[in-house]
């Protein structure tokens, strides 16, 4: 016999037996679902931190302020650091060799007015370079100017989150929003950015669509802080030419920043790059994790599969008595055998490849999970259901194949 016959006679067998075949083909169906289905969860957990790192720039290192209580800025600023200020940025830039540009930026929270509502909103005085070093888009208008800097413009850019707040539905480009006492033109609205949502280093957790970006030479002069002892600024996002000299770079500047803050460690030093490297490498682990808990229902319908296929050859076995008896070898009694529980796995992955597109699918719609199916995906869960079919239809299909003809015969 053939493969093809043997195919066939394994259609005929799923089509005479439906309802079993089904149920048989149960625990594949849903192994297959759900790897597929975990996968593509993990793979769009993996793209969205992906895209929050490169947010903060795959070549910067990130200065950042630490955030202190009262008691414990007094206690640095008896020490002599000034803080974090435009002159450590300076110096970075003329000592630091790798350096291609340098944006610094001072902070605070206040309401933003137009008309009659209002959002509570960081503002972020931010000098040109910023745009460019933290790959923002514009969405409509433009970034301010070296000239708006230059020339301390009272003009913003607001991020797309805000503009919504705002504005609704109306244009935001060349409204007057009011921030504290001070009336500013809304030049650009940003593209859409990943929030951050987690704590890294002294980067606090924050949506980056709610701020307001407007120039630091402006900012410093018309914007109050709420703490005398606050550093002059809060932030320095220094972009390097070469991304394999940032960990030698980074080393260059915290050395530079000691001896300016006479030892005082009042920042911390991010490198985005490490950290997506990180992430990178914890989001394949749990994706390995993943993709591992649902073969277990894969396995599980292997049994089944198993079990099935033996109770199918006690049924069988007067067929296969008289199959030997007129010259079926044992292998071609194995073959049959292992061809039925293949065909069982396979009609079950296309069944359970359907499903797991579809829940993927339902998943990112219905849900805030951001889901990304892979193809690869697709091919190791469909893979490992033959796989399964082969190993697992193995045992029924070698007791089968060593049934004595005579004795099959004459099973009642």
């Amino acid at each position: 016999m053939d493969y093809r016959e043997n195919v066939k006679v394994a259609l005929e067998g799923l089509a005479d037996h439906k309802f079993r075949s089904f149920l048989t083909m149960l625990g594949i169906i849903f192994g297959v679902a759900s790897v597929i289905a975990m996968l593509s969860i993990g793979e769009g957990a993996k793209r969205e931190a992906i895209a929050k790192y490169q947010d903060l720039g795959v070549n910067n290192i990130i200065v950042r302020e630490k955030n202190m209580t009262d008691e414990e800025l007094n206690e640095v600023r008896a020490k002599f650091s000034p803080g974090l200020s435009l002159r450590d940025a300076q110096v970075i830039r003329d000592i630091v060799p790798e350096v291609s540009s340098i944006a610094s930026q001072a902070e605070i929270t206040a309401d933003v007015r137009f008309a009659n509502r209002s959002v509570r909103s960081s503002i972020i005085g931010v000098t040109h370079e910023f745009y460019d070093i933290l790959n923002y888009t514009i969405e409509t208008g433009n970034f301010f100017s070296k000239l708006h800097h230059d020339t301390k413009q009272k003009v913003c850019v607001l991020g797309a989150g805000i503009a919504r707040q705002l504005f609704q539905k109306e244009e935001a480009v060349g409204q007057m929003i009011k921030i504290e006492d001070q009336w500013l033109e809304v030049v650009g609205v940003l593209e859409s950015k990943a929030i951050f949502t987690e704590t890294v280093g002294e980067l606090a957790a924050r949506d980056l669509n709610t701020d307001v970006y407007v120039p630091l030479s402006m900012f410093l002069d018309r914007f109050t802080r709420g703490n005398a002892l606050a550093s002059e600024i809060q932030q320095i996002t220094v972009q390097v030419q070469n991304s394999d000299r940032l960990t030698e770079s980074s080393l260059l500047i915290e050395e530079i920043l000691r001896r300016h803050h006479f030892q005082n460690e009042d920042y911390g030093i991010v490198i985005p790059l490490e950290l997506l490297k990180q992430e990178e490498k914890e989001r394949q682990m749990y994706n390995f994790l993943l993709g591992a808990i649902a073969a277990i229902s894969l396995i599980v319908g292997g049994i089944g599969i198993m079990n099935i296929m033996l109770a199918t050859v006690m049924e069988r076995t007067r067929e296969i008595g008289i199959r030997r008896a007129i010259g079926a070898r044992k292998k071609d009694i194995m073959r049959q055998f292992v061809t039925e529980a293949v065909v069982i796995s396979i009609a079950g992955g296309l069944i359970g490849v359907f499903l797991g597109i579809s829940l993927s699918v339902l998943v990112s719609v219905f849900t805030d999970v951001s889901t990304h199916i892979r193809i690869y995906s697709i091919i190791i869960a469909f893979g490992f259901s033959v796989i399964v079919g082969i190993v697992f239809g193995y045992l029924p299909a070698k007791n089968a194949a060593n049934l004595k003809p005579v004795d099959s015969i004459r099973y009642e």
